[in-house]
């Protein structure tokens, strides 16, 4: 703290310290201004490699969303052939299974003697109600055969239903006695053990031949 003794400072003095006062403001706002320049630099960079980010995930997604559609019409192509290459199968079965229905039922004491292959039935209204692959026929007896390339529980189902409803949809058959079989290339064990305990006969292929599967003695169920 100056005392009374000391002396009062001098114009230069004064001067001297606002002019300190001025170049060291001066340099407060030029370091002011470079700090923002240098901020004002990094938002540029940042909000740069922000579009560059977006943009590059803009093109990924696009890439994707193309590779996805492409994938999605080979899936959907695959699909139509294994399809098609499935029901050439089924349609091979069916001619395999054809020629040897009637001898093989005849062995199991089942008199039948004729063969109709892709029979369809209609409602009032010309809808499409049911099909059969197969059907082995005599006067009073009838066997119904569904054929696939592999054998599924589903397959056993869905023919168990169709046996069901089969005399409605074809009443000229109401009085027969009316059996279920199914034919497959491909016979999966359980499959064929499900078919059976539903009374079901399974036929498969055997070599070059088809055979029943069903053990002698086999009681199966009629509709």
């Amino acid at each position: 703290m100056p005392s009374l003794n000391t002396p009062a400072p001098s114009f230069d003095d004064v001067w001297r310290t606002i002019q300190e006062l001025a170049l060291s403001q001066k340099e407060t706002e030029r370091l002011m201004k470079e700090s923002q320049k240098e901020a004002d630099r990094r938002q540029q960079e940042a909000d740069q490699r922000i579009r560059e980010t977006e943009r590059l995930m803009k093109e990924s997604q696009q890439e994707a969303d193309r590779r996805m559609s492409k994938t999605d019409k080979q899936i959907r192509a695959l699909a139509k052939q294994l399809g098609e290459h499935g029901n050439r199968l089924g349609q091979f079965v069916q001619e395999m299974v054809r020629p040897a229905v009637v001898d093989l039922f005849q062995d199991r004491k089942i008199p039948v003697h004729q063969v109709h292959p892709n029979i369809v039935a209609y409602d009032d209204n010309r809808q499409f109600i049911m099909e059969v692959d197969l059907l082995v026929v005599n006067t009073d007896t009838a066997v119904v055969v569904e054929c696939k390339s592999r054998l599924t529980y589903e397959d056993v189902d869905e023919h168990l239903a169709r046996m069901a409803k089969f005399k409605s949809c074809f009443p000229q058959f109401s009085a027969h006695i009316l059996f279920g079989a199914v034919a497959a290339m491909v016979l999966p064990d359980d499959v064929g053990h499900y078919a059976r305990n539903k009374g079901l006969f399974v036929l498969a292929q055997s070599g070059d031949a088809v055979e029943i599967r069903n053990e002698d003695g086999f009681d199966p169920k009629a509709w």
